[in-house]
């Protein structure tokens, strides 16, 4: 299983903190978001290589993570060639673009590169390969549906299918949400070649998810654990308290 990690975003939420570092390389609870990405992604019995898209503006820096990371031979850089938010591409453009490098044959695990998340990676996998004839994506319930309008809002039915699914929709039907982690099937992957051919939309995977759903099979696994979203400066103290906590609650 190959295991991509969207890195290429520019946070512009999160200035002045993200102007001169990217978002995945922040540091929350005295450890880095990405770092934290890789622990998870190590308890994977099957997980292979790893590969991180980032833009060029902070390409160096997270070529010096790589350098310094225990994962190092199995991370793979690419640059997606963007300066700025205003030319970056989009997280589904960048999806496309690093899918050609991967090794073919294996399945896909996509991951956005900003997740923080308490729940064991492999429940997501092992739900995802029991539901090989679709793609599947790791939901959350926020418990308001005010708060979901922030986000991809997903209904499923009792076997798991998706049965409906918004991008920030203005009223949301349920607050349960999608958390930017998503699992293709080799035979899926060519899907994402063919929406952006078809559809305009290439900034959040949501879009494509969307998409899919009313055209393929798409299972959402929720879980309950607690997931974080660092989208503002206010929710990102917030959750480098929290992992402080939990830091200190180890010692």
């Amino acid at each position: 299983m190959n295991i991509i990690i969207l890195a290429a975003g520019y946070a512009v939420r999160l200035h002045p903190y993200t102007l001169t570092t990217p978002k995945p390389l922040l540091e929350v609870g005295g450890k880095r978001i990405l770092d934290r990405l890789l622990e998870k992604i190590s308890c994977v019995k099957d997980a292979g290589d790893i590969h991180v898209v980032a833009n060029d503006k902070f390409f160096d820096q997270f070529t010096a993570w790589r350098a310094g990371s225990k994962y190092k031979s199995r991370i793979f850089l690419t640059n997606d060639g963007s300066t700025t938010n205003d030319n970056r591409l989009g997280a589904i453009k960048d999806l496309e673009l690093v899918t050609g490098k991967v090794t073919s044959g294996e399945d896909l695990l996509v991951i956005a590169g900003d997740n923080l998340f308490d729940f064991a990676l492999d429940r997501f996998t092992d739900f995802a390969k029991a539901h090989a004839d679709g793609v599947s994506i790791a939901l959350h319930d926020i418990g308001s549906r005010d708060l979901a309008k922030n986000f991809g809002v997903v209904e499923i039915d009792r076997s798991g299918l998706v049965v409906n699914f918004e991008e920030k929709p203005a009223q949301p039907r349920s607050s349960l949400i999608s958390t930017g982690i998503y699992y293709f099937p080799k035979e899926k992957i060519s899907l994402i070649k063919e929406y952006v051919k078809s559809e305009p939309k290439l900034d959040a995977p949501g879009y494509y998810i969307g998409w899919l759903s009313k055209n393929k099979k798409v299972y959402g696994c929720p879980f309950s654990e607690d997931w974080y979203d660092i989208g503002n400066i206010e929710s990102y103290k917030r959750s480098d308290a929290e992992y402080k906590k939990k830091e200190e609650g180890k010692r």
